[in-house]
């Protein structure tokens, strides 16, 4: 059975406030009716000690005095008994020779000559509240007075206000279930709103959103409902770009594996058929060869980033000499860059060394030094070597044609090609291996920037940590 939270809420405010008012009422009411009865013992005691006093100045069995006392707190119903020193009632004369029963407790106070009082006795007829006020002498009971006063009145009191107690607090009730209600209210609104936007969210819409606050941990919770959210949005439009770019890496892999195996068939065709002359047929084996090379190129682009993916590649790090990785890319690479026109420049500020894994370095800088060249055209190719106190820092950096700012932050990203990239050329660059050069920097501790303006070239700087080798 469900059990909305709103009532539950209003529930638990309504019977907390009800038990909370049950106890301090009957606290209150207890409290009252102590004090009211407190209050009339010490007003009979005055009165009781007042006419003591008067007794002793006068005579203690002076019934004028008495009577005339009686007359005055006849109008408060307060009765005046006088008794002697065996209990036996004197005053009133129609009560007289009448003895008092005190217990043995109370006599012995009577004894020593103390005033004591009881709230409600009924001992001298209808209950009634008692002051007891002995008269000693020396060590001498002489007798004593005792004051009564009929307790209705004080409950009467009492109950009146207990009937106001009753009044405020059934108000007071009345105004929290109102205010109890309203809060709740506007709570389970906004734990439904939170419901109903999960609950879109997980069909797929994330562009919902639920108002939130600082005020409290509800409206906190929509707040980081809300980040949530965005960041669900922003995932699920990566995987979108990353599913385009996926189906079309896949297509450019399928065109550029079709033109090498078409190539491929068909020189092996012509050599089985005897088709190709015998001068050409050199030509045509190297042309076969360069095809296979080419896909071999692909397939281990994609198993290199899957393998540094994964962790699964051991970087076997020593030092090396920066002018050392830059032959040996200006070697490869030179007749490359004659082809596109451009000239490869080593720039070195003293004789820099670096700690890194000698095959992976060398294939960070080939992979962007390719990447400068294939978008460069009659430029220039710089690659600078330094060291710093905590790094050493390999720039390179081209006069081609720049790339547009809005690509910047994408070329790292896997399968990412730039419209201009879109071309045939014999590197294999699918997408892939800006994304390996990240990676492979990354697994070496350091950091990889790229600056570049449009239409003048871009500028690639790794930084590689330097260590002390043991």
């Amino acid at each position: 059975m469900k059990f909305k939270y709103m009532y539950q809420q209003l529930l638990s405010h309504i019977g907390i406030i009800t038990v909370a008012f049950i106890i301090v009422g009957i606290i209150v009411s207890q409290f009252v009716e102590a004090l009211v009865f407190k209050n009339k013992e010490e007003e009979l005691i005055s009165y009781g000690k007042e006419i003591v006093s008067e007794l002793n100045f006068i005579s203690l069995y002076d019934t004028i005095t008495i009577n005339k006392y009686q007359e005055v707190l006849d109008n408060q119903n307060i009765v005046i008994w006088q008794f002697d020193a065996r209990g036996t009632i004197q005053y009133p004369p129609e009560q007289s020779n009448v003895r008092i029963q005190f217990s043995k407790e109370e006599w012995n106070r009577i004894m020593n000559g103390q005033v004591f009082s009881v709230s409600v006795d009924d001992r001298l007829g209808n209950p009634s509240s008692i002051v007891v006020l002995p008269y000693v002498k020396g060590d001498y009971l002489l007798g004593g007075i005792i004051l009564t006063a009929p307790i209705r009145n004080t409950k009467a009191m009492v109950e009146e206000f207990n009937e106001y107690l009753g009044v405020t607090v059934l108000i007071t009730l009345v105004v929290s279930f109102i205010i109890s209600w309203f809060l709740s209210r506007i709570h389970g609104k906004r734990i439904k709103q939170l419901q109903n936007a999960t609950s879109a969210v997980a069909q797929g819409n994330y562009d919902i959103k639920v108002q939130d606050s600082d005020f409290d941990e509800i409206g906190e919770l929509a707040s980081d409902f809300n980040k949530m959210v965005e960041q669900l949005k922003r995932s699920n439009e990566e995987i979108k770009i990353l599913e385009n770019r996926k189906r079309q890496f896949i297509a450019d892999v399928s065109h550029e594996m079709r033109t090498p195996l078409t190539t491929i068939s068909g020189i092996i065709e012509g050599l089985r058929n005897d088709m190709i002359p015998e001068s050409e047929k050199e030509k045509g084996l190297q042309l076969a060869s360069q095809e296979t090379k080419r896909l071999i190129r692909l397939v281990n682009e994609n198993l290199d980033y899957e393998k540094i993916r994964s962790n699964q590649v051991k970087l076997h790090i020593e030092k090396i000499e920066v002018a050392d990785v830059f032959e040996v890319v200006e070697e490869q690479l030179d007749i490359l860059a004659k082809k596109r026109g451009c000239k490869i420049i080593v720039e070195l500020d003293g004789n820099p060394i670096v700690y890194a894994d000698y095959d992976r370095l060398i294939q960070i800088v080939l992979n962007i030094t390719k990447n400068s060249i294939q978008f460069t055209e009659d430029g220039e190719i710089i690659l600078r070597g330094k060291q710093t106190e905590k790094y050493t820092v390999i720039e390179i950096e081209d006069t081609g044609i720049g790339i547009d700012p809005d690509d910047i932050e994408n070329i790292w990203q896997r399968f990412y090609k730039a419209d201009v990239s879109r071309r045939s050329n014999p590197f294999g660059e699918f997408g892939l291996g800006l994304s390996i050069v990240q990676q492979l920097v990354r697994l070496h501790r350091g950091d990889i920037r790229v600056e570049s303006e449009k239409g003048k070239g871009t500028k690639f700087t790794i930084y590689l940590p330097l260590k002390d080798k043991d």
